[in-house]
């Protein structure tokens, strides 16, 4: 498998001001993150960046938010990583 063509795509929700930064239960299609970082300056985005690409080990320039730069659900996106892949590293975390 040629793993610089692999795509990953996932919903998550952003509870932006949580006490900590870490990975909530699964709703439905939707992953839910609580991130320390508040909303403002792309710093909420900017977190969600570096928790993925640290959760995948990847480098944040493999993480991309796709939809959702100003909303709180965004679709993700992961480089080098299939769907099956992410769905289980974020199972064994939630």
């Amino acid at each position: 498998m040629d793993k610089t063509k692999t795509r990953a795509r996932f919903a998550v929700k952003i509870l932006p001001r949580a006490k900590k930064t870490e990975l909530a239960k699964k709703v439905g299609d939707l992953y839910k993150l609580r991130l320390a970082a508040p909303p403002v300056d792309g710093k909420a985005n900017d977190a969600c960046v570096r928790f993925f690409a640290e959760r995948f080990r990847v480098t944040q320039s493999s993480v991309r938010i796709v939809q959702g730069l100003t909303n709180r659900t965004k679709v993700i996106e992961i480089d080098g990583m299939d769907l099956m892949e992410v769905e289980r590293i974020l199972a064994n975390e939630s």
